[in-house]
């Protein structure tokens, strides 16, 4: 397996010549020169309407943006992906198109997950009188009841001859953990079969995942995923997959009924997307095939779990030393370093000497350098259902790290928390 060099890559992000250290990088992360030059380039010399007689290079332009968001997410066609403002709105978007395929009685699964993958789902159940249910995370360790993941066994029970819908999340932005998609999928298509399910869909939030893991959404059978380009070293926009047979047959048109898009992600795009930033994130792929010698992006991405387990180590090892243990501090999540759990650490402390989320943020504020950052990031009901109960308006310390985040960089975070927490 080839060795990232983080030299080469903190090189490609002009805001990281500073010196800061970013460590809220699941809140969004730096973009790349690259990212940056496009869009420049894209305004100050292409910018026209795309059905412009004369905009041919503008055209091709935005297309390149939709190689690349397909090759992302291992789409097999450029048709298959659409851009938007944020994830919150595709899925919103999405949830528009399928309502008429909707039918009252009809069950969508959904988490406790970031809202943009659960409130779409929750507004069209009260459209069209469907149903909710949830799957519960649960805890893995009896010291610990903050620690918390997803497990199939909890979720099977929850299908029904009426589910229509799975609503589920790739990696928690706030635990960490990173599910087993293709192995879910299948057993979840497999229990709505047996239950005489007769049409389930899945929609799968990839926002916590698409920086850290390889995507493949052919692999894993699902209808529906959507990522933040803003996460993934890209500009502030995002960008769906829809699979085609869901585009043709369960979408109606929520654009202007005079254009012929039956079969086009035009279909869920009202607002048709920001096309100097479609243009900008043509240069993602590129440079993560950069990161390995391979010029692959599945090479790419193994190196980059390697790399993030291994600064991941110096964090995750102070956090869960008996005498910070004793201490009150709890992760949110799992603790143990795998596979399967990326580098986005949330933890809280509490018991007789508690500290507020805050007041740990604010230390770091006063010291100056570093970035991390406290609350709920969009799972306001997960962090609400926790138990024993936590103050949601306070939240978690969230400490997120990415592929150009090195050991040093982690070392004087951990160097900071000896100081908050002594």
């Amino acid at each position: 397996m080839a060795v990232l060099d983080t030299n080469k890559a903190r090189a490609c992000f002009p805001s990281l010549r500073s010196g800061h250290i970013y460590a809220d990088n699941a809140g969004g992360s730096r973009t790349t020169q690259a990212v940056i030059d496009r869009v420049v380039d894209y305004l100050s010399n292409t910018n026209t309407q795309l059905e412009a007689g004369y905009a041919a290079v503008n055209s091709q332009r935005v297309s390149e943006g939709s190689i690349a968001a397909a090759e992302l997410f291992n789409a097999a066609s450029l048709d298959e992906v659409g851009f938007g403002s944020s994830a919150t709105m595709l899925l919103e978007n999405i949830a528009r198109a399928l309502e008429n395929d909707i039918q009252p009685g009809d069950e969508f699964i959904i988490t406790y997950e970031h809202e943009a993958n659960n409130g779409a789902w929750k507004r069209l159940a009260a459209r069209r009188n469907a149903v909710v249910k949830y799957w519960h995370p649960i805890p893995v360790s009896a010291e610990n009841p903050y620690s918390l993941t997803y497990r199939v066994e909890e979720l099977l029970p929850l299908v029904s001859s009426r589910t229509r819908l799975a609503a589920i999340t790739a990696c928690s932005n706030i635990l960490g953990s990173v599910i087993p998609v293709e192995e879910i999928v299948k057993a979840l298509r497999q229990r709505a079969k047996e239950q005489g399910a007769m049409k389930i869909e899945v929609a799968l939030d990839c926002v916590a995942y698409a920086s850290h893991r390889r995507m493949d959404v052919q692999k894993w059978d699902v209808d529906y995923c959507v990522i933040s380009v803003y996460k993934v070293f890209g500009a502030h926009n995002a960008v769906a997959y829809v699979r085609p047979a869901a585009l043709q047959t369960s979408f109606t048109s929520i654009v202007h009924d005079f254009l012929e898009v039956d079969d086009k992600p035009r279909k869920f795009q009202p607002d048709g997307p920001g096309q100097e930033l479609v243009y900008g994130a043509s240069a993602i792929v590129p440079y993560l095939k950069s990161l390995t010698p391979e010029d692959d992006l599945t090479a790419s991405f193994n190196a980059i779990a390697k790399h993030e387990q291994e600064i991941l180590a110096p964090l995750l090892r102070f956090l869960t030393d008996a005498k910070q243990v004793d201490r009150g501090v709890r992760i949110i999540g799992e603790s143990e370093i795998k596979f399967s759990r990326t580098s986005n650490v949330s933890f809280v402390v509490v018991g007789q000497n508690a500290i507020k989320s805050k007041n740990i943020v604010e230390a770091f504020n006063k010291k100056g350098g570093i970035s991390i950052q406290c609350g709920y990031f969009g799972a306001y009901y997960l962090i609400d259902n926790l138990r024993p109960k936590l103050d949601i308006n306070d939240g978690v310390v969230r400490i997120s790290f990415v592929h150009y985040n090195t050991v040093e960089e982690v070392e004087k975070i951990v160097d900071v928390l000896r100081e908050v927490l002594a």
